[in-house]
């Protein structure tokens, strides 16, 4: 078992911040380039730390796009959290982020060891190979993400991409949020056709795409209290 002191190392655990019992874990996956190490919650943390849950942010590399060693440090340190805080095999794993870190949540839902019981995407990367042409700055992170993998390319942005990956996607409920005038990563490449292609499927998603809302960019309390609450929903009972 990973201890505590060693799963500090590697990410920010909130504990410190928890009200009563732990109702769940709630992953916060960073995005592209990211450096920086946290030291407090934000104020939707805050809120969801009041209400009970354990909020976590896996540091994972700059450029990790979820790769296969993101996956299994992912997992090894949830693994951690369960058994350190001696959570129940029922307290719920949730998934959450914005940008690379929204398409961290939905592929680590997709191939997570202990099963996630709902995600939240923010703007999220869903196709990896439109992406990689889509800035400038995409290609190179996305190569030193998968170098040393023997697999092609192609198959590697299969493997990697979450539009890619539908049929595989767990049956939980999702939480998308896009706005129109995103120019760095396009709502109509990645988050338009993979909520389509998840309600094809039946997959239960709550998508919110928004008139005039750019990157990293929540322009309304409402909005904030959309992201906010579709989390809370899914804590266990106290």
């Amino acid at each position: 078992m990973m201890s505590l002191e060693r799963m500090r190392e590697s990410a920010w655990i909130a504990d410190a911040f928890v009200s009563g019992p732990i109702r769940a874990v709630v992953l916060r996956f960073h995005g592209l380039g990211d450096p920086g190490l946290r030291v407090a919650p934000s104020y939707s943390e805050l809120e969801w730390a009041d209400a009970g849950a354990l909020i976590v942010m896996p540091y994972l590399g700059p450029w990790y796009w979820m790769n296969r060693q993101s996956r299994a440090a992912t997992d090894e340190l949830v693994d951690g959290l369960y058994q350190n805080f001696m959570l129940s095999g029922t307290t719920p794993l949730i998934a959450t982020g914005g940008s690379l870190g929204g398409f961290a949540a939905l592929l680590y839902a997709r191939y997570a060891r202990r099963p996630v019981a709902a995600c939240a995407a923010l703007h999220p990367v869903t196709d990896v190979k439109f992406s990689f042409s889509e800035r400038p700055d995409v290609a190179r992170t996305v190569y030193a993400a998968f170098q040393g993998y023997p697999e092609d390319m192609e198959a590697l942005f299969r493997e990697h991409s979450p539009l890619s990956q539908v049929e595989h996607m767990p049956r939980i409920p999702y939480l998308f949020m896009h706005g129109d005038a995103d120019v760095a990563v396009s709502r109509k490449a990645h988050s338009d056709p993979m909520v389509k292609a998840l309600l094809e499927r039946g997959h239960q998603v709550e998508y919110h795409a928004v008139p005039g809302m750019g990157h990293h960019d929540l322009p309304s309390w409402e909005l904030h209290r959309i992201q906010i609450d579709f989390v809370k929903r899914h804590f266990a009972a106290r």
